[in-house]
């Protein structure tokens, strides 16, 4: 008999020699994210962290905290493009379930839960497609039914009725029917994360989609040394599913404000415009450097890729800023 898929992903990705949990590899050998992709991304991010301790009055600590921070490679990159007297106030912390890496900043708190509490920024970047959920689909009798799979093969049956909770947000925020990813625990997961903030911001980043555009059959899928698989949760590849984005953002019972990421990185300086040409005759060395960078913003910003992405922002006691900071 097979589990669910939300226990079957909670084994695959974070159990013993899960996806995310080996020391061997890291999510960057599997797939490409922002992150990943160009310093522009940190730099952009790095320009609405100067943004929020300036709405906060500059305190004295700055909390910077980024959950599913992977190997590190934000929160390491983020205080390098800091301006140096906030640099020195920032408090950079990454919270992951994975081994601290080798070699990372000794500056940087490495731990598996939340703060209690933050004055600062809290960034999720491509985390909660990876919290896991269970799948639902109708049977013959027109009852929803949560989807068992094989842990071996990712073959799927149809288990048990589905529990009333998951009914009811099935009911909510999936009324078209068709196959239907439960994001229940990616909303209790974020309004947990935005729970801590006592001053500043939460950030999502993730794929995603809202309650008109639903997909019909799911968006359930593995990627393995970048490339797209079939999801078989054996921890062998990454398995995520979209995010319901309008979902989680209600979750937090906090004001918010959603956009795709071409508008955010856009308003925070990264618009993907070529150099003149004329730059190529009096700067060759320097029109190529921008050249290169246009690309870079290119692809964050293309909206049939990273430029789709979701930007989820949520401001605790930033007074009028609270959604206006980009």
């Amino acid at each position: 008999m097979g589990l669910g898929w939300r226990s079957a992903m909670q084994a695959a990705l974070y159990g013993s020699g899960g996806f995310f949990v080996r020391e061997s590899e890291g999510p960057r050998d599997h797939f490409r994210t922002s992150v990943h992709s160009s310093p522009l991304f940190a730099g952009a991010i790095a320009r609405l962290v100067a943004r929020v301790d300036e709405a906060l009055g500059h305190p004295e600590a700055f909390d910077l905290v980024d959950v599913g921070a992977g190997r590190g490679e934000l929160i390491t990159a983020l205080p390098a493009a800091l301006p140096e007297d906030l640099a020195g106030r920032v408090r950079a912390t990454a919270v992951e379930i994975a081994p601290r890496p080798a070699g990372l900043d000794s500056a940087v708190r490495w731990r598996q839960e939340l703060p209690e509490r933050i004055t600062g920024l809290l960034v999720a970047t491509e985390w909660l497609d990876n919290v896991p959920l269970d799948v639902l689909e109708t049977d013959d009798d027109g009852r929803l039914r949560t989807v068992l799979v094989d842990r071996a093969t990712g073959a799927e049956t149809l288990g048990p009725e589905a529990d009333p909770a998951d009914r009811s947000w099935a009911g909510r925020w999936w009324p078209g029917g068709g196959r239907i990813e439960v994001g229940r625990p990616r909303d209790e997961a974020w309004a947990e994360a935005v729970s801590a903030i006592e001053r500043g911001a939460a950030l999502c980043i993730d794929y995603g989609h809202v309650k008109a555009e639903r997909p019909m059959f799911g968006t359930l899928t593995g990627f393995r040394r970048g490339r797209q698989v079939p999801p078989v949760p054996d921890g062998g590849c990454d398995v995520t599913a979209h995010v319901a984005m309008d979902a989680v953002a209600a979750a937090a019972g906090v004001p918010h404000r959603m956009v795709r990421q071409r508008e955010a990185l856009r308003a925070l300086g990264v618009d993907g415009a070529r150099p003149s040409l004329e730059t190529a005759r009096t700067d060759p060395a320097g029109y190529l450097r921008a050249l290169s960078a246009a690309g870079a913003a290119a692809e964050l910003t293309d909206p049939a890729g990273l430029g789709g992405h979701w930007w989820l922002w949520h401001g605790v006691g930033l007074g009028d800023h609270g959604t206006m900071l980009w």
